[in-house]
């Protein structure tokens, strides 16, 4: 592939746009998720008509896997990664076509946009490693430390990573425990302790002053990780998540919440996890959900999921944070109830900066994590840092000023 090919892919606009793809709310923010990062128009219909008729996980992996080897049979390979991915996030762990579909799908987006060797490393962390992509402009004008949450490959992000470049900013991508490679290949599980694994990336770049920015539950661990770490000084939450168990419970109605957080409290084991087995049978976003959980929390019950899930909460740690925060949310997240954004606010009383921004669906970024339009997400981040390079800029002379005189 030649630079100027490579160069072209990188700089595809993002595209805009969030489509009814199917009835069923979660399998449909799927389908616009992976496809937000290829945009082109023809596959909407393409989707659409593969979909029709389909309720269950087995059918959606058949669809899809035939989609992508279509499409990589006719040289589209951006679009045959992306049928590739939704095939494989539907994929159960356990399923020996999973593997083999997620290490070709991060095969394929990295040829399409022709990442390097140079443009990969290997974070020592905790007797392993973890994977990340470096891309650096000339003369950056600082650097984005970027991760995920719970579900996502950190190479779904390249094409905003080179957005971010192009606006003139040194990026760098990992994936911690429980995400991706980090979890595939070690096993890791997630951990609350966000702070470790960002400390081990900015030991291994070097990096001493950076915007730390998290999406979905990668909001939440991005204020875990900057309350414990000074070399962070401006966060942006992509997605808002105070309360990680609060997620979950939102598939199950208001009085059964109340039943689930009592049983988990009292350590009923057996009735939490007969309830949650039953309700699974008619939520397929609840059935995923779970057996998410139970892979990268590396648990094996209901209940065991659950105390995992109460550990990521930021309650705890808000009142630590005491640099510039963004939080970003969509005022049709289907994820995230918009309370958890209200008292994201409300904890953040000592951080050094707050600005919010909810976007709406005439934005078409209503949904979580801004599927739709995900460029305006980016140029509302890189505007953000250049209002608040320009602030600093009169602010720090006035600040050296006074620790001199005094």
């Amino acid at each position: 592939m030649t630079n100027d090919l490579v160069a072209a892919h990188r700089r595809e606009p993002l595209p805009v746009g969030f489509h009814a793809l199917h009835p069923d709310v979660g399998i449909n923010f799927q389908l616009n998720r992976f496809y937000s990062w290829v945009g082109r128009p023809e596959m909407v219909d393409e989707m659409r008509a593969a979909v029709r008729g389909i309720t269950d996980y087995p059918a959606f992996v058949e669809a899809f896997l035939a989609l992508s080897s279509q499409r990589l049979h006719d040289g589209d390979t951006l679009e045959g990664a992306a049928y590739l991915r939704v095939a494989e996030f539907f994929l159960p762990t356990g399923d020996v076509r999973k593997e083999p579909a997620r290490q070709r799908f991060i095969e394929l987006v990295g040829q399409y946009y022709g990442i390097s060797d140079s443009e990969r490393f290997a974070v020592p962390y905790a007797s392993t490693e973890l994977p990340a992509y470096r891309f650096t402009p000339e003369s950056p004008r600082g650097t984005v430390v970027v991760f995920g949450g719970y579900d996502s490959y950190i190479e779904e992000w390249f094409r905003a990573a080179f957005a971010l470049e192009a606006a003139g900013y040194d990026v760098v991508l990992f994936e911690g425990p429980g995400q991706g490679t980090a979890l595939e290949r070690t096993g890791l599980p997630l951990t609350a302790e966000w702070h470790k694994p960002v400390a081990a990336v900015l030991d291994h770049f070097g990096l001493d002053v950076v915007t730390l920015l998290g999406f979905s539950l990668g909001g939440g661990l991005v204020l875990r990780a900057a309350a414990y770490e000074e070399r962070v000084t401006r966060v942006v939450c992509n997605g808002i998540v105070t309360d990680l168990l609060d997620v979950v419970l939102r598939s199950f109605p208001e009085q059964e919440r109340t039943r689930l957080r009592a049983r988990l409290s009292a350590g009923d084991a057996d009735s939490l996890n007969s309830s949650v087995a039953e309700a699974m049978d008619s939520s397929l976003l609840l059935r995923w959900a779970m057996a998410q959980g139970e892979h990268v929390m590396g648990q094996r019950s209901a209940f065991d999921v659950f105390k995992a899930f109460a550990r990521f909460e930021t309650a705890s740690v808000s009142p630590l944070v005491r640099q510039d925060v963004l939080l970003l949310h969509g005022n049709g997240d289907h994820l995230i109830p918009g309370r958890q954004l209200l008292d994201q606010i409300d904890m953040l009383g000592n951080a050094r900066s707050v600005s919010t921004r909810i976007f709406t669906e005439y934005e078409q970024a209503q949904s979580h994590c801004q599927v739709g339009n995900f460029g305006l997400a980016v140029r509302e981040i890189t505007a953000w840092l250049g209002v608040l390079d320009e602030r600093d800029a009169v602010l720090r002379p006035r600040e050296t000023a006074g620790m001199s005189a005094a």
